[in-house]
């Protein structure tokens, strides 16, 4: 028993002495209790209990054994003492002598013992080996959860290689396996396969694959997760068919994290996979290799040998310094490294600012020194300036702004102030389960990438889980009583995560300080009373300061981004809950989601809806919190815009903005401007830089009007809208038992028409709040527009809810913030635009109008005096608001001692007349369709819509009639008709032939029709699988009838906007303020004669160009040349694009003496 008790305490022993992690037995539950326990435990997973058992039977063998030694020593001690008692008995009867007695006993009990020894021996050989085993599997279950660093590599030459020196003693050193690595190098192999149209799919696919583990190997060095990104990158390489999809940038990516950290192992093992691939090193794969040795000050001869294998590799040391996106730091340590192997060498001075111009004919006298300029500058001081500039640049680097509402606030009663008080303490308690639950699912998402998966942890990495939280808890504010579709909600949610990454990293770059040197030094050029040497445009002048180091942001693959924002909204939806007795806030009580998914159907497509519980709702709607809050780039500027430099640089100081504006993932565009050279976009650049330049201020006396219009139930007829409460309800009669069913179709029809206006009204009244809100915290502020463009070329302002592009009534909020007297001619220019507001002298000349406005000066006046009580003659005008604004700034002029004097910053419009028609007359050289399009000198102005009503009856079916009006078109503008077929079918040529449509506008801009068919991306997992549509990959085949359908029209929008964007630059050089709506140009009223010049030069000068010809040259060089040519579909190709529609005898230049061109 002595035996047995201690046995039990060995186990016990050796169970509490078991390493961490291991599963044990309870020391008193005893050696067989445990085991047995084991096996009866229901909670253990299968794996679990064998492992339990094998541990169990080690256990009990041990004890066994030394049970037996116990057995066998006390076995000879018994047959020693008989033996003993046998050698005092006297031999009698011829017994045997007791030597032999005791030989006999002491054999059979030794052979006894041997029968248990050679079993338990036996047994003990099968236990080692099953624990053997099993330790064996430990280990690799510990390997699983180790980040791997040495490679496992395919070639079994190299890996040979690898392993032998490895395991050699001594090792030779990690620097001379880097020069053998390098001096073996493969040759550069390309992978570019030959896919064709049935391949597409699999390709874009396959690409998509490559972008989303770049971005993770990118992100994890972003995050400081060099060793995962690392064990990710030696997992893929491992497995022949994953390493296919290893392109050199991931490998690069890297190294450079390696470099940065000066790991010199982990570099050469990277290397070793570079060549195992089959890739050879790059410009940038030597710098990194350098820049290690530079931060662990190599020898001189381990560097001149990577420097000499270089430039075996026709790689020049130059271009280290010139050619690579490399940070200050980077290149300090380069430098420091390639000096000790060559102490005289000298890096290339930085490249003197390119005043290298646009050699285009339209942008001659733009960027001509030899013609007088007279650039105009801000109405602002230099100090004031720089103050605008430190606001701006702490509202970015906030990433949100906070914006007081306009709707009325309520009184604070009992009720307001309890429910405010609950809501605090629900989202502080939200606040700290969120936490959490982050914390659980960056250990979900950090376990994924353990196993080889790029997951979504180095993302989760990049902001801390406050900042997350506070992402996911604005989200949950703004969201609407009808809630929202998971798919867009999960997009703007990733979008957000990117754009804070964006801004904190050019923090912690080091990149603000220096943009606000440079910024203050800009400056001079603009502010009013500084002087600059030469006077240049601002892109010419912030190029001048020299070359920028900042940073080019590569936005995240549309999957990853949509994936990151859905997990943060499943978090969102899991975890925070509400009681669901609000007035008891006790942890016992029930918990409800304040979230919860639906399903939808919109346009016939089942949609994933995430609304907000009616509850939740209600508590707000008590609480009445009058704040919004807003993203820094959804805000007007507080200082002027960087300059348009490049297609990544340019508008907001920190926040990421695109040059051209696109869907999400849309990459097309991107790579066509990268790949422009730089001059051929100058035109593009400072225009944009133009119109973002112009300095804004709200209208105070319009907006007072509207708030009141807008807090008293608003009035639909002026545009403001009414709140939800005004929405036409259902009939609360209920349905009796016996109704028709007609009866109940009908009722199910009335409420789903309310619904549908309820929904409309709260969209509404929600921009409505939004804008009123936006002009009531600029009220008293100069503010200023950003502008990009389309993949036309059309430019428009970055803030998406306040701006002069929107309804009557956002422009009649603004006016511009520096003023201009008016002049001789100013009054009359107001009234002109007056009466165009009004609609009412369309075809009347502009002498008509200008003596209709004195003939109602009258209602004029009492308009701006009286607006709510008077005779309100305002509120029939087809634009209320801006005539009202109008009004108001022709009364204080006519009463101003000098009107000419009177300062005036209201803008007046000059619009062209069906501008498109205009273009394609212009084109064509129609004198029929120039004629009724106003593009000839006329005295009235001409309507086009009323010269082919003139020549058709007027029948009553109204459909007939348009078809005839259409029909009229075509036989007058029969120029434009063949111009539109010509377009319309080489798009559609070119679309069959498998490519999308491409061309240059007239100012050197790039263009791409982002037309292809749909391919479906999905997202599975979690609440809902989200699947969306991406058509915007060249990869994808082209979708042939938007394709022919979109090219005449896109290609005369390129051509308004080249003509905008000329007619802007000209303005700008001749000092007027001047901004657009596509084709309604602005200025002040004194300057309202001087633009209508340049208009119509400008007008002149683009189409004098030969466009089509110039068009047709491109097509065929860029879709009939190289190995395609001979092609029989792309002969029938080049066929159409080389019979360029034959144009007519109308003399461009009548229409610079043409008054109604714009009026």
């Amino acid at each position: 028993m002595s035996a047995l008790r201690w046995g039990r305490g060995a186990a016990g022993l050796g169970w509490a002495l078991w390493p961490a992690g291991r599963p044990g037995l309870l020391a008193e539950e005893g050696t067989l209790g445990g085991l047995w326990g084991c096996r009866r435990s229901s909670s253990a997973s299968p794996c679990e209990q064998d492992r339990r058992r094998d541990w169990g039977h080690a256990e009990l063998l041990e004890v066994l054994e030394a049970r037996v030694r116990q057995l066998q020593a006390d076995n000879v001690s018994e047959m020693r003492a008989k033996l003993l008692d046998v050698a005092r008995i006297p031999e009698a009867d011829g017994s045997q002598s007791p030597r032999k007695v005791e030989a006999g006993n002491e054999g059979a009990a030794l052979g006894l013992t041997s029968r248990w020894a050679q079993k338990l021996h036996k047994e003990k050989l099968v236990m080692q080996k099953r624990k053997q085993k099993l330790e064996e599997n430990l280990q690799k279950q510990a390997r699983k959860h180790q980040l791997r660093v040495e490679p496992q590599l395919l070639n079994r030459q190299l890996a040979g290689w690898l392993q032998r020196w490895e395991r050699s003693t001594p090792r030779s050193p990690w620097e001379e396996q880097l020069a053998q690595l390098l001096q073996e190098a493969p040759k550069r192999l390309s992978r570019e396969e030959q896919h064709d149209q049935a391949n597409r799919l699999s390709k874009m696919r396959y690409e998509a694959q490559q972008q989303r583990l770049l971005a993770f190997l990118e992100c994890c060095v972003l995050a400081d997760q060099l060793p995962l990104a690392h064990h990710v990158l030696v997992m893929h390489h491992s497995k022949s068919r994953q390493q296919r999809a290893l392109t050199l940038p991931m490998y690069n990516t890297l190294l450079l994290g390696w470099a940065r950290k000066g790991s010199f192992k982990e570099l050469v093992y990277v290397f070793f996979m570079m060549k195992d691939a089959g890739l050879a090193p790059d410009l940038l794969s030597y710098a990194a290799a350098l820049q290690c040795m530079g931060r662990l000050d190599q020898d001189a001869s381990t560097i001149q040998r990577c420097l000499k294998q270089m430039a075996q590799d026709g790689l020049q040391l130059q271009e280290l310094f010139t050619s690579l996106p490399l940070c200050k730091e980077d290149k300090a340590v380069l430098l420091r490294a390639v000096r000790k192997a060559e102490p005289t060498f000298l890096p290339p001075q930085p490249p003197l600012p390119s005043f290298e111009v646009n050699t285009s004919p339209l942008l001659k006298e733009i960027y001509s020194t030899d013609l007088p300029a007279s650039f105009p500058k801000q109405h602002l001081p230099l100090e004031t300036l720089k103050d605008l500039f430190r606001q701006q640049l702490s509202v970015e680097m906030a990433t949100i702004v906070t914006v007081d509402s306009v709707e009325k606030a309520p009184s604070l009663t009992e009720e307001v102030l309890q429910a405010r008080k609950t809501l605090q303490e629900l989202r502080t308690r939200w606040e700290a389960e969120l936490c959490l639950a982050l914390q659980q699912t960056k250990a979900r998402e950090a376990q994924a990438a353990r196993e080889g998966r790029p997951s979504l942890f180095p993302y989760l990495c990049l902001l801390s889980e406050g900042e997350l939280t506070q992402l996911m808890l604005q989200t949950l504010q703004v969201l609407s009583q009808q809630g929202e579709s998971l798919l867009s909600l999960a997009q703007e949610l990733g979008m957000r995560i990117f754009n804070r990454h964006v801004v904190q990293r050019k923090q912690l770059n080091d990149e603000v300080q220096a943009l606000q040197e440079r910024y203050f030094k800009y400056l001079h050029l603009l502010a009013s009373d500084t002087q600059v040497v030469m006077s240049r445009l601002p892109r010419q002048h912030w190029e001048a300061l020299g070359t920028t180091e900042a940073s080019q942001d590569q936005p995240w693959p549309l999957t990853v981004v949509v994936q990151l924002g859905k997990q943060l909204a499943e978090v969102l939806v899991q975890t925070v809950k509400m009681p669901s007795n609000l007035a008891q806030l006790q942890d016992t009580q029930k918990l409800i989601p304040v979230l919860y998914h639906v399903y939808s159907f919109q346009s016939f497509r089942q949609i994933g809806i995430l609304k907000p519980h009616p509850a939740f709702i209600q508590l707000l709607e008590t609480a009445a919190e009058r704040t919004m809050t807003f993203e820094s780039a959804e805000v007007p500027m507080l200082c002027p815009p960087l300059p348009w430099t490049s297609p990544h640089s340019g508008a907001f100081l920190l926040s990421p903005t695109k040059l051209m504006r696109s869907l999400e993932g849309t990459i097309q565009h991107q790579r066509l401007l990268e790949g422009c050279p730089p001059t051929e976009l100058h035109g593009a650049l400072d225009a944009l830089t133009q119109l973002g330049n112009c300095a804004w201020r709200v209208n105070g006396r319009v907006l007072d009007l509207v708030l009141t219009i807008f807090n008293a139930k608003g009035c639909p007829r002026l545009g403001v809208p009414s709140p939800a409460s005004e929405a036409p309800r259902p009939s609360k009669h209920r349905l009796p038992a016996n109704a028709s069913p007609e009866r109940k179709t009908e009722l199910r029809r009335e409420l789903a028409r309310c619904l549908k206006v309820a929904r409309e009204m709260h969209s509404l009244r929600t921009d409505a709040l939004y804008r009123l809100s936006l002009a009531q915290h600029l009220r008293h502020r100069v503010f200023w527009l950003p502008h990009n463009m389309d993949f036309r070329g059309r430019t428009y302002p970055c803030p998406p809810h306040f701006n002069h592009l929107g309804s009557d009534l956002a422009r009649a909020l603004l006016e511009f913030a520096q003023g201009r007297p008016l002049g001789p001619h100013g009054l009359n220019w107001l009234k002109i635009h007056l009466v165009n507001l009004t609609g009412l002298k369309k075809r009347e000349s502009l002498q008509a109008r200008l003596a209709f406005a004195d003939e109602i000066m009258d209602d004029i006046l009492d308009s701006a005096d009286q607006p709510m009580t008077g005779r309100k003659w305002w509120m029939e005008a087809d634009e209320p608001w801006q005539a009202l604004a109008c009004c108001m700034e022709i009364a204080q002029a006519v009463r101003a001692p000098n009107p000419a004097a009177y300062v005036s910053h209201f803008p007046v419009h000059q619009d062209g007349s069906c501008n498109g028609l205009q273009h394609y007359a212009a084109l064509g050289r129609d004198s029929v369709g120039a004629a009724s399009v106003n593009l000839v000198p006329s005295d009235v102005p001409q309507d086009v819509y009323s010269s082919v009503a003139a020549q058709e009856f007027v029948w009553q079916a109204s459909h007939y009639l348009v078809r005839q009006v259409f029909n009229s078109l075509q036989e007058m503008f029969s120029s434009t008709r063949a111009i539109q077929r010509w377009l319309t079918e080489s798009a559609r040529l070119i679309a069959r032939s498998g490519l999308a449509v491409e061309w240059v506008t007239p100012l050197g801009i790039p263009i791409i029709q982002p037309y292809h068919h749909d391919s479906k991306v999905s997202i599975s997992g979690g609440i809902q699988s989200l699947t969306f549509c991406s058509s915007g990959d060249t990869n994808q085949k082209p979708n042939t009838l938007k394709q022919k359908n979109g090219f005449p029209p896109n290609f005369i929008h390129s051509l308004d906007s080249s003509h905008m964007m000329l007619t802007a630059l000209h303005c700008y050089r001749k000092g007027l303020t001047f901004v657009s709506v596509h084709d309604c140009f602005w200025t002040h009223a004194a300057d309202v004669a001087v633009m209508n010049q340049v208009c119509r030069e400008q007008f002149v000068r683009l189409h004098s160009q030969p466009i089509l010809h110039d068009l047709s040259r491109f097509l065929v060089e860029r879709y009939c040349s190289g190995p395609r040519s001979t092609n029989a579909q792309v002969a029938k190709l080049q066929e159409m694009l080389l019979s360029v529609p034959k144009t007519g005898t109308f003399d461009l230049d009548q229409v610079k003496h043409s008054t109604y061109f714009f009026s």
